[in-house]
């Protein structure tokens, strides 16, 4: 069996809070990535029906008017919806990683257990991110910037010797007002895309596309290439602390009062 695989990552904005029209252009991009000939495809976070942004810039209760359009258009897992996203993907012959709500993956115990199942590509699903704000308008987290994120994606090639797709979404100025997001200090539109495909040792494969652009990032692999670093570095290998996993019997010191009274003679 051939070791060698064309992967994609998917920088582009969703089709916000339509279901019918974010499994269209799903299936688009399908399409086209199949027509490049792509074996293995990812798709940004909560890519159906788009990421709810507006929830770390504004309250929930200013958020109210937003939440039934987004449970109305989110994909059920068994759907109609569902089905044509499937034949699609059985049509064009690929692995395809879709995300609609799932849950997150900044994890580093999940981690370790995908790395421990022979991982050979991970899809890292983002969505849109931006660089830090003014701090004068308001505080926010550096993790929370597509530079962190890029870097986060990153450093999970290097620690499991894979290779990362990264793929984001992009915001644009028309939908700010749709996400509830006109006027906050953080988004800057077009913008929010950083998606990149990255080697087992970390190093891009691709060229990136500007951050509010859209398009699918392509690259060859040889999986063959991830026994390189795993010479160097493998944490579920060569390089396993045993010693420092997960005890099953937790001992505690006993109280003084437990110490019969003739031993403290």
């Amino acid at each position: 069996m051939s070791t060698n695989v064309r992967v994609g990552a998917v920088q582009a904005e969703p089709v916000w809070l339509d279901l019918e029209g974010s499994v269209n252009k799903t299936v688009s991009l399908i399409e086209s990535a199949a027509a490049d000939g792509v074996q293995v495809l990812g798709f940004p976070e909560v890519w159906i029906p788009g990421y709810p942004w507006s929830m770390w810039t504004s309250s929930v209760i200013e958020n109210t008017h937003i939440i039934h359009d987004y449970m109305a258009n989110s994909l059920p897992r068994d759907s109609d919806q569902m089905r044509r996203i499937q034949a699609a993907v059985k049509k064009a012959g690929m692995f395809v990683v879709l995300g609609y709500s799932e849950r997150d993956g900044v994890q580093p115990l999940l981690r370790y257990y995908e790395y421990s199942q022979g991982v050979q590509i991970h899809v890292a699903s983002w969505p849109a991110e931006f660089e830090m704000p003014d701090p004068k308008k308001i505080a926010w987290l550096y993790h929370e910037t597509g530079e962190a994120s890029y870097r986060a994606s990153q450093f999970m090639a290097i620690e499991g010797q894979c290779f990362v797709l990264v793929a984001s979404q992009i915001l644009t100025e028309k939908n700010l007002e749709k996400n509830n997001l006109v006027g906050n200090p953080v988004t800057k539109t077009p913008g929010g895309g950083f998606s990149m495909i990255f080697g087992p040792d970390g190093k891009p494969l691709c060229e990136s596309l500007g951050d509010g652009e859209e398009g699918i990032l392509k690259a060859d692999v040889d999986l063959r290439d991830i026994d390189y670093p795993k010479a160097f570095i493998d944490v579920v290998g060569h390089c396993k602390k045993i010693r420092l996993g997960p005890r099953t019997r937790i001992l505690f010191a006993p109280r003084i009062s437990e110490i019969p009274f003739r031993d403290l003679s």
